[in-house]
């Protein structure tokens, strides 16, 4: 396995998933499972993140993110592969 992982996914989460704690919520169980990647906010209400781990720990963090935190209400996850660079570790990025 590479140093972040095999398996690199991009996700956008759409619902109430913003004003919910998503993205702090998102890089606690990331960094739980080991995981590689950064999560933001979208001004369009929607929040996104790349994850990068091994299989199961992608598969556990996809699990994860469509229930997501108490207080939010995911409606989709869409899933594509990530091609961009990713670093060690897991980040808050700011709102795009």
């Amino acid at each position: 396995m590479g140093a972040i992982g095999d398996t690199r996914l991009r996700v956008l989460i759409s619902g109430r998933v913003q004003g919910v704690w998503f993205r702090a919520w998102t890089q606690q169980e990331a960094e739980k499972l080991g995981l590689s990647g950064w999560v933001r906010n979208l001004t369009d209400g929607r929040v996104e993140a790349a994850f990068a781990g091994s299989s199961a720990q992608v598969d556990e963090m996809l699990r994860l993110c469509r229930r997501g935190p108490p207080l939010a209400r995911v409606e989709s996850v869409e899933v594509d592969d990530h091609h961009g660079p990713l670093e060690s570790g897991f980040h808050l990025r700011p709102t795009v």
